[in-house]
């Protein structure tokens, strides 16, 4: 009783620290939008839902915000979150929003489920997550062959963090009916789930991989924030943080669309030229929560998977797909149309 108690507990704690997440993560969004800092309050309105609007590896977008790239375009973005990018996904697919910041694999699972969505900037050529492992459970649990009985982290099921968890332990011979995937969300959620004892290990992002670090609450196990270490990892590079639309809103809005690849893709290129440093001081104050010397380095981490281009890596797209059909019965016997889930046609108009 003790042991479901304090599980109780924990999910109480975390839905907590999760409702916060995002409700800051908004309050954020529609303050810079008000104050003109990327909003201005004039132009074509656009809503973005964003799969963890702090996280490192969707920092394109805030930042795009704060450069004031958006305004300079015309347009009025207003910023949304969600702590997982499934539900960006749901946000988008349902007509809330008109894009979403995820990972570009949504846009494969939802095509074999007969709904047409693209990724239209691609920021990433490797997937910016880090599986790591608890410190009482590091001797046992080194690598991806020993997932079987384990309890790991993911953001939220179905997510992408799910996708590539359940590819590692397939790829290694773990069968995913073999280990047990928990929906922890990421920060502070995902650390005491870790430090509790109620995940063994778990895939997650900067700035939390910097902040479980720093805690010593847990130690890297395999590191997919290099087109290096997405290689070794995945077989080839991954695209993974995107903006992805539904295509039949993309065919109808293509100025806006293009503005919209405009500003990314200038933002891509300014923090190709930018430092760690000084991209952290572009950033909220409160997304280095009170170490700014850790965002930073958190920031510099995850700086090696993003584009400089918005352009789609050259074989990224098979990579998903061969990892989605490895462990995806519905993407496993369709035929996908991979030319049908990304368009380079804005970033490559980019002046």
């Amino acid at each position: 009783m003790r042991k479901t108690a304090g599980y109780a507990s924990l999910a109480a704690a975390g839905l907590l620290a999760l409702s916060s997440l995002t409700a800051c993560a908004n309050d954020a969004a529609s303050s810079t939008a008000d104050t003109g800092s990327g909003g201005g309050g004039k132009g074509e309105n656009v809503k973005i839902m964003v799969g963890g609007l702090d996280k490192v590896i969707y920092l394109p977008a805030m930042l795009t915000q704060r450069l004031g790239y958006f305004q300079a375009e015309g347009l009025n973005v207003q910023l949304l979150s969600e702590p997982a990018g499934v539900q960006a996904e749901t946000a988008l697919v349902s007509g809330q929003v008109q894009g979403a910041v995820g990972f570009y694999d949504h846009t494969l699972d939802l095509q074999v489920k007969g709904k047409a969505v693209e990724s239209v900037v691609q920021f990433s050529h490797a997937p910016g997550e880090v599986e790591v492992v608890s410190r009482k459970a590091a001797g046992d649990l080194t690598s991806p062959k020993d997932f079987k009985g384990r309890k790991l982290g993911v953001t939220g099921l179905g997510s992408s963090t799910d996708f590539l968890t359940k590819y590692l332990a397939v790829k290694n011979g773990v069968k995913i009916s073999e280990f047990t995937p928990v929906a922890v969300g990421a920060g502070p959620t995902f650390i005491a789930a870790l430090q509790n004892g109620a995940i063994d290990g778990g895939m997650t992002t900067d700035p939390t991989v910097a902040t479980l670090l720093d805690k010593k609450a847990g130690k890297i196990l395999l590191d997919m924030r290099t087109p290096e270490g997405s290689q070794e990892a995945l077989g080839g590079p991954y695209p993974s943080s995107s903006l992805y639309m539904q295509t039949d809103w993309v065919n109808g809005h293509k100025d806006t669309v293009q503005k919209l690849a405009n500003a990314f893709v200038k933002t891509l290129k300014w923090m190709s030229t930018h430092s760690a440093d000084e991209i952290a001081a572009k950033m909220p104050a409160d997304y280095s929560q009170g170490d700014k010397g850790l965002y930073a380095q958190a920031i510099k981490s995850t700086l090696p998977m993003f584009t400089d281009d918005g352009v789609m890596p050259q074989g990224g797209p098979e990579t998903v797909e061969k990892v989605l059909k490895a462990f995806n019965p519905n993407i496993k016997n369709a035929k996908v149309d991979l030319s049908k889930t990304y368009t380079t046609e804005f970033v490559k108009a980019v002046k």
